[in-house]
């Protein structure tokens, strides 16, 4: 942390239940130089990785769908979403991380992936940074029928769709996921399938 117009005054938890809200205090210099007290609830979730598994000769991506209860307690009257695996990086590196979530959630076991991008989904209220990759994906690779983790409460159900299918269900509104639509239009853009 580096910027000279901004000073944090204070810090004070307010959950660390799941994750950890904090409850930021700061001055914020503005460009008439004037200082303005700040402020703000942060949550930090830790970083996370995301990857479209896509096959180019099939024409076919892998996503998932599962339960998500914030889609659910705004509107989303199934709570079910369609998105690429994804996972946090529990002090993994990015690429470890979404080899071991792509394995856990899909059940294709890659060796390589290719990093596309990184974003801040929420820089508003959430600290995390998603690592965006694509891998691509045949038949040999399936090692299990995928699903997440027990213990992770998980229950995931493993998708493939004709690209074409997947990427016409953002228009539909049946994909409603911002790092899947990225990715989703990433793959297109680039003629990956």
């Amino acid at each position: 942390m580096n910027n000279p117009k901004i000073k944090i005054r204070q810090t004070d938890l307010l959950s660390d239940n799941w994750y950890l809200l904090n409850k930021v205090t700061y001055d914020y210099q503005k460009e008439d130089n004037t200082i303005e007290t700040h402020i703000r609830e942060v949550y930090d979730r830790g970083n996370g990785a995301g990857i479209l598994l896509y096959n180019s000769t099939q024409k076919t991506v892998i996503l998932t769908r599962q339960f998500r209860l914030p889609s659910y307690l705004n509107g989303n009257a199934s709570g079910m979403m369609i998105e690429v695996c994804a996972g946090l990086l529990d002090k993994d590196h990015p690429e470890q991380c979404i080899i071991r979530e792509t394995e856990e959630e899909t059940g294709y076991r890659l060796s390589t992936v290719h990093k596309v991008f990184e974003t801040y989904m929420s820089p508003g209220s959430v600290t995390e940074i998603l690592y965006l990759f694509v891998g691509e994906y045949d038949a040999s690779m399936k090692v299990n029928n995928g699903g997440g983790v027990d213990t992770e409460q998980e229950n995931i159900e493993v998708l493939e769709y004709h690209f074409d299918e997947a990427f016409a269900m953002i228009e539909n509104g049946e994909i409603k996921d911002a790092k899947t639509i990225m990715l989703l239009q990433y793959a297109k853009i680039n003629n990956l399938v």
